[in-house]
């Protein structure tokens, strides 16, 4: 199995963006299975290790993602011509996961969290509730991509570059911070930020805030996102500014629409009697 994940790599993965992330969570999941000989890989091989990692407490979610990883690479070689028998794993289904329910902060909770923020931190939970970046994005935010008044994501997690418009008041605090830190060498400087993630955790706790596992930074995300669906944002444009490929994700919003589902009342048998 790991010449077969090594073969999928030179053929393909090499060329995708988190191409050599792939390479080394297919590795260490080829290993854990005993890496098994490909042509006598079954599909019971990958349930019994599924099981067993459910048993150790990783989440399906994790593991329907090495699911899909595994798949492809037989499903990629097999068009590439280096793979001849069948896919062990077509017929295997994911494990249903229950939609997780997304928080976000209301208005009151975003004052007392900007409140307990300061320097680098509170600029960049800024960015975020103004664009609905990740706080990757917004943490590495170059010079270059402020300017017309927007802010340009590149380089994003799903490969496509957006650009999402900004009110004055923040890009003039992103220019008072540059001038701050940099004063006459603000010429030569690169990036607005340093590190702030460890400063954010802290002022979350400072802010009495109770936020549900895995969602410490990214609940400034679904926060803008929220807002921007409640205030009566366009769900086709919120799939642009926060860049999902699929509009599927970006539908897990559309309950917040103050009209969603509204003709409900007006278009029921009940109603027309």
């Amino acid at each position: 199995m790991l010449d077969l994940v090594d073969l999928w790599h030179k053929h393909h993965g090499v060329s995708l963006r988190a191409g050599a992330d792939t390479l080394k969570r297919l590795q260490q999941l080829c290993l854990a299975m005993g890496n098994p000989f490909a042509d006598q890989f079954k599909p019971e091989m990958f349930a019994a290790y599924r099981a067993k990692r459910l048993t150790d407490g990783i989440t399906a979610s994790n593991l329907n993602r090495e699911h899909s990883y595994l798949r492809a690479v037989f499903n990629e070689l097999e068009r590439l011509g280096q793979w001849k028998g069948s896919n062990p794993l077509a017929k295997v289904r994911q494990i249903k996961v229950a939609e997780r329910e997304l928080s976000f902060l209301s208005i009151e909770q975003i004052r007392r969290l900007l409140d307990a923020l300061n320097g680098d931190a509170l600029l960049i939970a800024k960015v975020c509730l103004a664009t609905g970046a990740r706080w990757s994005e917004a943490e590495g935010l170059r010079i270059s991509q402020v300017r017309g008044g927007q802010i340009h994501f590149t380089g994003t997690k799903s490969g496509k570059n957006r650009s999402v418009p900004v009110d004055d008041a923040l890009i003039a605090a992103l220019d008072a911070h540059l001038e701050k830190r940099y004063g006459d060498d603000r010429a030569i400087a690169e990036r607005f930020f340093m590190f702030g993630y460890g400063a954010f955790r802290e002022g979350v706790d400072k802010s009495g805030l109770t936020l549900p596992r895995g969602q410490l930074t990214h609940v400034l995300r679904h926060t803008f996102a929220s807002h921007f669906i409640a205030n009566g944002g366009n769900i086709l444009v919120l799939q642009k500014i926060l860049g999902h490929s699929s509009l599927t994700m970006t539908m897990r919003y559309a309950h917040l629409a103050p009209d969603h589902l509204q003709e409900a009342k007006a278009l029921n048998p009940l109603a027309r009697l």
